[in-house]
């Protein structure tokens, strides 16, 4: 278009020139070695003008003579580079759908009509051919080729690396991942890669320094980077923990600002604070933790923040989590279980009915029965409330790819993908028909709970079963046969049983061993053996 434009501004002068020469007429002179020549001034103008046009095309006309064979010899050379490139082109798409005669053949062809070390990508090509039809060592040396070479070295070190995982060669999986990593940290599969691979071994520093490099190159999003920077110095503090405390606070601590709702780094920013002395600071750390969303771990570590605290003084932090956020199953849970601790057992159960009623999971049910074992000691009860929580749906946990963990972990253990862990219920049992009554319903539980039996001290009733097994003893020995007479006896002597003593029937008793007649007094009559065959 510029171009155009050019040449009729051009045509435009020129037009505008001869007529301004013709609206000027006039004429031209020349003496030449004595002769004189005359004419008018258009015509000397347009002389001029011709002559310059012929000299153009005669200068163009012997260059394309001149460079006739080199412009042959590029068209051929073109027209076969145009169909090495059809062919590569035509090759990669078989090889991606799956054809492997056809990505064989186009790459041969392609091998025959360009260079292959101008077009790099006929090494792709041959690559992926002997993938499709399972010749992986020549793939291996054609990825490697492409790794040697420095335009396509990351090209070489992915087909390496993911040939590497495929074999199941961790080790040599990852040292790929970190030379394409070092090389061009931008790459997102190698800088995910080698993050994992050095979380995975403990490597926090650098890590969290690969980290900000994919941060500065934009790789990964602000918000993804923040996490999983939280993650890393969550991580790395847990190590500090034991070692370094001041050093494990000031982790957490940043891991806070950068993921504030972040549970572990909270718990141990604060654990870190206890065993510094710092109370008061932790127990805000763990508040606003809590307001955010409350975690039974964070319940458990607050009530017991002061070690010296009574039972009393712990359900009164209880109360005070409850307030933070009341009417919440986490906060009915952990006052239930201090007022348990407390032996107030009139409000750790209505704190777990309450509970129950709000999201009747397994943990409130198990504490009912808890609370029953500790208040009454009725077993049929107890095993009540076992089986509504064998019906409830699961407390959650930490999960990860299918995985629980009773406590956090920056890596998974199936997977080794970082920040894999969540909190939220297992997968429980398979699903199936809904049966009636399958379901754990606090109301439907009370209901059908059974009524409180009396219950006596368990050494009572032991001394009261050995009592009766005794008595049974007894009672086989006397009516057992006599045994016949000797041959020396008279024969007219009948044979005679032992008479059947009376037992009568055992006083009822309220502590203390009753007042049987039946026992035998060892002193008197030797003991059953009946009674050293059931004992």
């Amino acid at each position: 278009m510029v171009r155009l434009i050019i040449f009729a501004l051009l045509v435009l002068v020129l037009a505008y020139g001869f007529s301004w020469l013709a609206d000027r007429p006039g004429d031209l002179s020349l003496i030449w070695e004595g002769q004189i020549y005359q004419t008018k001034l258009i015509v000397a103008a347009s002389a001029i003008i011709a002559l310059i046009a012929a000299v153009m095309v005669a200068w163009w006309f012997v260059r394309l003579v001149w460079t006739s064979p080199h412009s042959v010899t590029r068209f051929f050379r073109a027209r076969k580079r145009d169909r090495g490139y059809q062919a590569l082109s035509t090759g990669l798409i078989a090889a991606g759908a799956g054809n492997a005669l056809l990505a064989r053949k186009m790459a041969a062809r392609s091998r025959g009509l360009l260079r292959a070390d101008q077009e790099p990508l006929i090494n792709l090509l041959e690559a992926q051919a002997a993938l499709i039809e399972g010749r992986y060592d020549e793939a291996r040396s054609k990825f490697e080729m492409m790794a040697n070479d420095p335009e396509t070295r990351e090209l070489g070190l992915r087909g390496l690396y993911l040939e590497a995982k495929r074999l199941g060669a961790n080790e040599a999986a990852r040292q790929y991942a970190e030379k394409a990593a070092d090389n061009a940290p931008y790459l997102p599969w190698a800088a995910q890669a080698t993050l994992e691979y050095r979380s995975q071994s403990g490597r926090w520093d650098d890590a969290i320094r690969l980290l900000e490099q994919q941060k500065a190159a934009k790789v990964v999003e602000k918000a993804q980077a923040n996490r999983l920077h939280a993650v890393l110095l969550t991580a790395r503090a847990d190590d500090k923990l034991e070692s370094d405390p001041a050093g494990a606070r000031d982790d957490a601590l940043q891991a806070l600002k950068l993921s504030a709702d972040f549970v572990p780094a909270a718990l141990i920013a604060a654990k870190a604070l206890f065993r510094e002395g710092g109370v008061r600071k932790a127990a805000s750390i763990l508040e606003q933790a809590w307001k955010a969303g409350p975690h039974p771990e964070i319940g458990r570590v607050y009530i017991r923040a002061r070690s010296g605290d009574s039972t009393l003084d712990r359900l009164k932090r209880a109360e005070r989590l409850e307030g933070m956020r009341p009417n919440n199953v986490e906060s009915l849970l952990v006052v239930a279980q201090a007022a348990l601790d407390a032996q107030e057992f009139a409000k750790a159960r209505a704190k777990a009915e309450a509970a129950a009623r709000i999201e009747p999971r397994e943990a409130a049910f198990l504490l009912l029965a808890d609370i029953e074992e500790a208040e009454t000691g009725d077993q049929g009860r107890v095993r009540h409330w076992l089986a509504q929580a064998l019906k409830a749906p699961r407390d959650p946990a930490w999960v990860a790819d299918g995985f629980v963990s009773d406590k956090w972990l920056p890596v998974s253990p199936v997977t080794g993908r970082l920040d894999a862990f969540e909190w939220k219920a297992p997968f429980g049992q398979l699903e199936g028909p809904v049966e009636e009554g399958s379901s754990a319903s606090i109301e439907t539980a009370l209901k059908t709970l059974p009524p409180l039996r009396e219950t006596r001290p368990e050494s009572v009733v032991n001394d009261h079963r050995i009592i009766e097994l005794e008595r049974a003893a007894a009672i086989a020995e006397a009516t057992r046969p006599a045994t016949p007479a000797p041959a020396s006896a008279k024969a007219a002597e009948p044979y005679t049983s032992r008479p059947v003593p009376a037992t009568p029937e055992p006083k009822p008793f309220f502590g203390g061993l009753p007042d049987d007649p039946g026992v035998r007094d060892p002193k008197v009559e030797p003991e059953p053996k009946t009674r050293l065959r059931l004992f």
